[in-house]
């Protein structure tokens, strides 16, 4: 059995901001120990044919836990919600998973390694989306008194699958997870975990978002042992964005001390004139830098 994969998921349409992750990863000596696998939701024959060169696995990702025909026609790019879960069962030879999204990509080895450590003896590697700068991790309507409407992203997504209010309330204002970025063994408790969770989430709630929802079940009910690294192993620039370092040439954390960005995420999409980042790389946004001085970039990794 070999010791460490990353393992990530794509689509034709995402497949070059994938291209973009490979690439960051194997910016990196330590990388050409490190196998690259992916699950394929939709890539063209073309794609995978380039890919093949560049990685060592390739799988089509699969429905793993049954779902309506309904809800996921003609969208194979939402299997990202149900095959991440069942990574050992797609790539049965490794130690240690560490998934990243495809429009993710890595800015510091430090914080690969970080991940492939924290998952060690069968626990969850993970981030919580919190920490300095974050203003408000979870929204209340007050109506009157002390009563008020939770609206925390948890708890939203906890009523709409109908896992029930008791298990909604312990979520409510936990810390959201975000399973963009996550590492496990191949032995761990927390798959089967995970998956129990996910099959419950996928009754009636919806299919985007609902891993997310399981996975933070899996934490914060049934209390699997979960090592939290710090925001800079998946800085999720939707949060907060980043300031850049132009001494150095990187991104780093907005505040003191300024750490680099190990992994930076596109989630959700950085916006401009109607237009995403995701999608279109030529978007560029103006942020701060450490020299005092606000400048236009791109959050798309170029080599």
């Amino acid at each position: 059995m070999k010791k460490n994969v990353i393992v990530s998921l794509a689509d034709a349409n995402y497949y070059p901001l994938l291209e973009e992750l490979i690439s960051s990863i194997k910016s990196f000596k330590e990388s050409e120990k490190v196998p690259i696998c992916i699950l394929d939701a939709g890539l063209t024959h073309d794609q995978k044919n380039k890919l093949l060169t560049k990685v060592d696995e390739i799988k089509s990702a699969e429905w793993d836990i049954e779902v309506p025909d309904f809800k996921v026609r003609g969208k194979e790019w939402l299997k990202s919600q149900v095959s991440r879960a069942f990574l050992p069962k797609y790539f049965p030879n490794y130690e240690k998973y560490l998934w990243i999204d495809c429009d993710a990509w890595v800015n510091d080895w430090q914080c690969v390694e970080l991940y492939f450590q924290a998952c060690n003896n069968g626990k969850l590697g993970i981030t919580q989306t919190i920490g300095p700068g974050y203003k408000i991790t979870s929204r209340v309507n007050w109506l009157f008194g002390k009563l008020a409407i939770i609206k925390s992203q948890n708890f939203k997504h906890a009523v709409k699958s109908n896992i029930g209010y008791e298990k909604a309330r312990k979520l409510a204002f936990a810390p959201h997870i975000n399973i963009g970025v996550f590492s496990l063994e191949n032995n761990s408790p927390g798959w089967a975990s995970w998956q129990k969770n996910l099959s419950q989430a996928l009754k009636a709630g919806n299919i985007f978002g609902s891993e997310g929802l399981a996975i933070n079940m899996s934490v914060y009910i049934d209390d699997l042992e979960t090592e939290f690294l710090p925001l800079n192993c998946n800085w999720i620039t939707s949060n907060l964005l980043p300031k850049y370092d132009e001494d150095n040439d990187t991104f780093v954390e907005p505040f003191l001390p300024n750490y680099k960005i190990g992994i930076m995420h596109l989630a959700a999409g950085i916006w401009k004139d109607g237009k995403d980042m995701r999608i279109d790389k030529s978007i560029k946004i103006e942020i701060d830098t450490l020299q005092d001085k606000k400048i236009l970039k791109s959050l798309r990794y170029s080599n």
